[in-house]
């Protein structure tokens, strides 16, 4: 749960709050004392480059399509009649 803050302060240091959020702080915004929200920081999308992930994986185990398509199976329901 982030800082709780409250309608008021949203208003008048809403700045102060936009720069928090993008340093990763979350609030919990209030009306008379009672919580109605959450503001949360948006997932920034970061550009990897194609040789930093091949290194990453590098060591990586192989993968077994095949049994990974089973297990796959074994656990998804594949039935494409409509529930309901």
């Amino acid at each position: 749960m982030g800082k709780i803050i409250g309608q008021r302060e949203l208003r008048n240091d809403s700045g102060k709050i936009m720069r928090a959020l993008v340093e990763g702080e979350t609030f919990v915004i209030t009306r008379n004392g009672e919580p109605v929200g959450e503001l949360i920081p948006l997932r920034r999308h970061r550009f990897v480059r194609a040789e930093a992930v091949t290194e990453l994986f590098a060591n990586a185990p192989d993968v077994d399509t095949e049994q990974f398509r089973k297990d796959l199976d074994a656990i998804a329901d594949q039935d494409p009649t409509p529930r309901g």
